[in-house]
């Protein structure tokens, strides 16, 4: 394999970790206030579709990409509606939200199969794209990438060193202790639920917008489910939700990579390779004892704050 190959390879692995960082910043920002959010595949999707629509009916991409984004809080609310107020499942209302996301996408989108809309377009960034091996890499990509470059950093920022942040933070952790502080759990862990829905919206948005530039049926294609799995091979940390996505995404480019030289491997293995990667993490995480790194009250429902 030439270098030219392998600069291509780890260019596609992060624009293919792009959307999953993304997703998995969202669904850390959910758990961090508490609130397990199985539905991250089925808003990815609907996010999608919202955002393809957008942008085919205005022309204009940057309003696709916050329609994918109200798209994917909208749904985090109805998901934050039944787990904070009606203190239903949370493991079974994510469950249904990936179901009816998934549903109303197919339902909705079959019609526009195949067109395309305006999306992002790859440039390089001036005194950066000419770097030897990091700039066709990390600085010959598409805006929304350069956005994720920053975002964890942002999102590091604000939950460790504002009082916002530590207030979800400790609503993750310790409601009652929160309540007594003179905190407002209930309203802090639907704020967390339906931002984290609008990153993973941003996360939809950018496969429609950026990856493929048109419209087809499970475009998310697991990519929720992958991000969920991030959050704990992420420890909750979003530095390392960063190396993860890009680990993932680049297994996702190679096996793309591999079918398109026609390698004798069935295509079936090779598409089933970034899950049985997730798989694997998971299973490494659950050895080395880091699923107890999880926000104490994650999936724990709260009374409502009389």
């Amino acid at each position: 394999m030439d270098w030219e190959i392998i600069v291509a390879l780890l260019a596609a692995a992060v624009q293919s970790g792009t959307p999953v960082l993304y997703a998995t910043l969202g669904e850390m920002l959910s758990e961090k206030g508490g609130v397990l959010n199985l539905g991250v595949e089925g808003m990815m999707s609907v996010a999608a579709l919202a955002a393809f629509l957008t942008a085919f009916l205005t022309g204009s991409p940057w309003l696709g990409f916050l329609a994918g984004g109200l798209a994917g809080a909208c749904l985090a609310s109805l998901h934050a509606l039944v787990c904070i107020r009606f203190l239903g499942n949370q493991v079974v209302s994510g469950l249904a939200l990936t179901i009816l996301g998934l549903g109303l996408t197919h339902f909705f989108g079959t019609p526009y199969i195949g067109l395309a809309a305006p999306g992002f377009s790859k440039f390089a960034l001036p005194g950066l794209g000419d770097l030897p091996g990091l700039g066709p890499v990390l600085f010959r990509q598409d805006a929304l990438v350069y956005l994720s470059y920053v975002l964890p950093f942002v999102f590091w920022l604000v939950m460790r060193r504002t009082s916002l942040g530590m207030a979800i933070t400790a609503t993750g952790e310790m409601p009652a202790a929160a309540a007594a502080a003179g905190l407002k759990p209930l309203r802090l862990r639907a704020l967390s639920a339906v931002g984290g829905g609008f990153l993973v919206g941003l996360g939809g948005a950018y496969l429609s917008l950026a990856y493929t530039h048109l419209w087809t049926n499970g475009l998310s294609a697991g990519r929720g489910w992958i991000a969920v799995a991030l959050v704990i091979f992420a420890f909750w940390r979003p530095g390392r939700a960063v190396a993860g996505a890009y680990l993932f995404g680049g297994v996702m480019a190679f096996q793309l990579r591999l079918q398109a030289t026609g390698t004798n491997l069935p295509s079936s293995l090779l598409l089933m390779l970034p899950y049985a990667l997730t798989v694997i993490v998971l299973v490494l995480s659950a050895w080395r004892g880091h699923g107890t790194d999880a926000p104490a009250a994650l999936g724990v429902n709260i009374e409502p704050e009389g």
